[in-house]
């Protein structure tokens, strides 16, 4: 899920402050409150681990559907993101939101944003690259300019975004080859990565129309969202897919540093990067993971890279950032 900014409030200028005159006569001023305290890390360090995590999680998925099934990589990710976000909880001292409406909610952004992609990329990259499905994945922002222009009053279309938007699915026909009439193309696993993709927008503008308001925090939301997640996938599992006879290590550890990095502790490193430097900035994210996808695919495990992919994914993200992007305001 990708989180909004957190509710930061600046108190303004106190313009019932004691004159001079009066400050004798009147209780002292309170001392002033101290600076935050600045994280340790400089966020532009955890802007680039941000990006490698969920760069290399369509790595992860590869490695852990050679053993599991696709379901099952998917409950595994989903238990030990929410057990990541759980012990946050606790030790931030924060409880999971209450009310049976708000709950109702998150079943639907938990479907829509965890238990659909997640399951529909562990299944698109049984029979595509993972280096497809990361830039599959870049497709998002696009999705969710089309969606929004049409469900969302205050977003206007403008020439830029339309540009972008038509730019962008230009990119995704160089990456398919569709001059070659998409020779070599698995349709099935594509398919589904890019609904995936589509997936995540439209639970975006869920959220923003029945949970926008509800009082609680981030990290509260997504960590109760995560834990309904991870019950559907409880239920799905044991339906479709029967206990595997072994556990191989490797597959293993994929799946669980899937959850735990690139579910859980992703998550934590961009609440804290949209409360540092911003939502602009944070999302640039999403610009970065297809490159990363792509190379660690290439080096560790061989896959196969033409040209249209590279190329395409550069129009991809052109197009992406540009329906992004709003022209600067006139003085």
């Amino acid at each position: 899920m990708a989180p909004v900014a957190p509710r930061t409030s600046t108190r303004p200028h106190d313009r019932s402050a004691p004159s001079p005159a009066l400050a004798t006569t009147t209780a002292p001023a309170p001392a002033p409150a101290p600076a935050p305290r600045r994280p340790a890390v400089d966020w532009r360090i955890r802007f680039a681990l941000l990006s490698s995590i969920w760069g290399f999680s369509f790595l992860l998925i590869k490695v852990g559907t050679e053993a599991y099934a696709p379901f099952q990589v998917t409950f595994g990710r989903l238990l030990f993101g929410a057990a990541v976000l759980g012990v946050a909880l606790a030790v931030r001292r924060e409880r999971l939101p209450r009310g049976l409406r708000t709950w109702g909610h998150l079943t639907v952004s938990a479907f829509l944003l965890n238990a659909l992609p997640f399951s529909l990329f562990a299944y698109a990259e049984l029979t595509i690259p993972s280096t497809l499905a990361g830039i599959c994945n870049a497709t998002s922002p696009l999705w969710g300019m089309a969606l929004s222009l049409a469900a969302l009053s205050e977003d206007r279309p403008t020439r830029r975004r339309v540009a972008g938007l038509g730019l962008g699915f230009l990119g995704v026909l160089t990456v398919l080859g569709a001059w070659q009439g998409f020779s070599g193309l698995d349709f099935g696993g594509t398919a589904l990565a890019l609904l995936a993709s589509l997936s995540y927008p439209i639970g975006w503008i869920y959220v923003r129309r029945t949970l926008a308001d509800t009082g609680h925090s981030n990290l509260s939301m997504t960590g109760g969202q995560l834990l309904l997640a991870t019950a559907q996938l409880a239920v799905v599992t044991p339906l479709f897919t029967s206990m595997p006879t072994r556990l191989p290590v490797v597959p293993l550890l994929a799946v669980v540093a899937l959850g735990a990095l690139g579910t859980g502790l992703a998550l934590l490193l961009q609440y804290g990067l949209v409360a540092e430097v911003g939502p602009t900035t944070a999302q640039m994210v999403t610009y970065f993971i297809p490159v990363i996808a792509t190379a660690a695919g290439v080096a560790l495990l061989g896959e196969s890279l033409a040209w249209s992919t590279p190329v395409g994914a550069a129009i991809i993200l052109a197009g992406a950032a540009l329906t992004q992007s709003r022209p600067r305001a006139r003085p």
